[in-house]
């Protein structure tokens, strides 16, 4: 608990961390300030009504208004300042979470659903926010009401004090007992959450498909039953926190009974007087509420340790794939590759084996393969996505694990068959890798990949929004703007995965046309089936269960009749002794 609030006050800037000390002293202030209402009460018993003496009346009636207004003032600043920092924290934590999310490796997004990740990044925090704001004070405010009375009340007749906090160690040890079987509930309970929130951002996601598959019933119950596993887990908590809650309320109300029989017992012997005993009963609740605030409290702590835990885990988390120590600068990325004898591995699971070619800067390579073959790893291992698990992936002759990723993945435009656009405009899409081009700019690389005509038929052209992955536009155009965006970076090395897929063959010449003739040299690395998509290239290779089943150029694979041999014939509804 120390070290999560730890966390939470080194993301706090500095002046609100005086301030949040500030606030926490005016609670000590206020707890003080509780005592004098009381202590004004006895006076008004015994020394006005007692006595029958007016003349303090009005006085004491006045302070005592005073010191209330003056209170609730108080805490009310108080209030407003820990709101402040809190939300100071909480902002601090959330724009570092997602910069965390910016430079975290493929192999994290592959463990953590999104739905986990977006509970960590707001219900978790809100919680580490409730923590700052309310939960700290009220520990101080219940810990300072519960000292500052219990010392007035002994000052005022220790005896009669001695019986009221009697009560205490019972209500402790069942505040204990219930902290130790409450916290692993909480952390289902918090699964059952992140289950949930998985299911909603999926089946939204996914809605096209759902609707496709006219899915929608079953979805409904398959978030039915997360929504209900969430329900009972938060029920089961309830009902344990509430069959502790009858004891805490019975013993808490004992104070209070022990105050009126023992004092007016006190008072029929001369031990006390009436105004004294007011003072007991106006603070027996600041001696009981401490103690039944106790199981909310320790209800609150636990939740904020169990959010606070999965929102350290993302934070303190470091990403496998970073820069090298002795990582070398590079004035600019020529375009050569080499594989070197590469072979990766996820759990054990083999997805390339020995691979092994090179292209010079400026040449076009290209891949194709049945599908699982290994073709989009090579990609993600180009640009170090992920890590080899043995030999090098070289560019310009330099490991890429000697290079910086930022001057790496800077050199290398993707654009992939599975299109994400973003909800902006058209405009902003295609400069999304580089913010200072020209409108003249986006439209001259908008026309290379053919997505001209179609985006200045669009209700705003350049300025219409797209929706969330490109809804609205056809499978052709999301992917034709995506190639428009990754020549856009000018990249020196251009990957193309599929990107012509669902294009129709004219279009795709054209394309093809484009990219021989781009205003910037680059190599092109083109993952495809369709023969005409990589004819010209100057290797194609041919990737089998993770290994280069063939290489060459496209008349050398013809000669050697495999499979390229057998794709060409399928697709050109070509005999063998045509395809020679």
């Amino acid at each position: 608990m120390l070290k999560q609030f730890q966390w939470l006050w080194d993301n706090m800037d500095p002046h609100y961390r005086i301030r949040h000390v500030l606030a926490l002293v005016l609670c000590v202030f206020t707890c003080l300030l509780l005592l004098v209402n009381p202590a004004l009460s006895r006076r008004l018993i015994d020394d006005v009504i007692v006595a029958q003496n007016p003349d303090p009346l009005l006085s004491i009636l006045g302070v005592m208004l005073v010191v209330k207004l003056g209170r609730e003032g108080l805490r009310y600043l108080m209030v407003i300042t820990l709101e402040k920092g809190s939300q100071n924290a909480v902002y601090n934590l959330r724009r570092r979470l997602f910069a965390k999310l910016q430079y975290n490796d493929m192999r994290f997004f592959d463990s953590h659903r999104t739905g986990d990740l977006m509970t960590r990044m707001s219900g978790d925090l809100d919680w580490c926010r409730h923590f700052l704001s309310y939960i700290d004070y009220r520990i101080v405010d219940a810990v300072c009401t519960f000292l500052f009375s219990t010392v007035y009340l002994c000052l005022v007749n220790w005896r009669l004090t001695l019986l009221l906090i009697v009560i205490t160690p019972v209500l402790l040890i069942i505040s204990r007992f219930l902290s130790k079987y409450i916290r692993p509930r909480f952390m289902f309970m918090r699964e059952k959450l992140s289950e949930m929130n998985t299911a909603a951002q999926e089946n939204i996601a996914g809605n096209r498909v759902v609707k496709a598959f006219a899915r929608e019933e079953y979805e409904k119950a398959r978030f039915e039953e997360r929504s209900k596993a969430f329900m009972e887990s938060h029920l089961r908590i309830n009902k344990l926190w509430l069959s502790f809650f009858p004891v805490i309320e019975l013993l808490v109300n004992a104070i209070q009974l022990v105050t009126v029989f023992v004092g007016g017992l006190f008072i029929i012997r001369g031990e006390l007087t009436p105004g004294e005993l007011a003072v007991f009963t106006g603070l027996s609740w600041a001696v009981s509420n401490p103690m039944r605030e106790l199981g909310n409290l320790i209800n609150d702590l636990q939740r904020f340790s169990t959010s606070a835990a999965k929102a350290m885990e993302l934070y303190c988390g470091k990403p496998d794939i970073t820069d090298a120590p002795d990582a070398v600068e590079h004035e600019r990325m020529e375009g050569a590759i080499e594989f070197r004898e590469v072979s990766f591995r996820i759990d054990d699971k083999s997805i390339l084996e020995g691979v092994s070619f090179s292209v010079q800067p400026g040449q076009t390579v290209a891949v194709m393969g049945p599908t699982g073959g290994g073709k989009t790893t090579l990609i993600h291992l180009l640009a170090r996505f992920y890590d080899v698990t043995e030999g090098a992936v070289l560019v310009d002759g330099c490991d890429v694990r000697q290079w910086k990723l930022q001057q790496l993945r800077r050199g290398i435009g993707t654009a992939t068959q599975d299109v994400f656009l973003f909800s902006d405009t058209v405009e902003g899409n295609i400069a999304f890798g580089n913010q200072d081009m020209s409108l003249e700019e986006v439209k001259d690389f908008a026309r290379r990949a053919d997505a001209a005509e179609f985006v200045e038929r669009l209700p705003e052209g350049y300025d219409t929004i797209i929706g969330e992955r490109g809804v609205g536009l056809s499978g052709g155009q999301r992917q034709r703007i995506a190639l428009a965006r990754a020549m856009a970076v000018r990249p020196s090395i251009l990957v193309m995965d599929d990107t012509t897929s669902a294009v129709d063959s004219e279009t795709e010449l054209y394309i093809q046309d484009q990219l021989r003739h781009l205003p910037f040299p680059c190599t092109r690395f083109v993952i495809a089936q369709r023969i005409s998509s990589m004819r010209d290239a100057d290797l194609i290779l041919v990737l089998q269960d993770g290994r280069i089943a063939e290489q060459g150029t496209h008349r050398e694979l013809l000669e050697r009749r495999g499979y390229y041999w057998q794709t060409y014939c399928q697709q050109y509804g070509l005999t063998g002794e045509e395809a020679v």
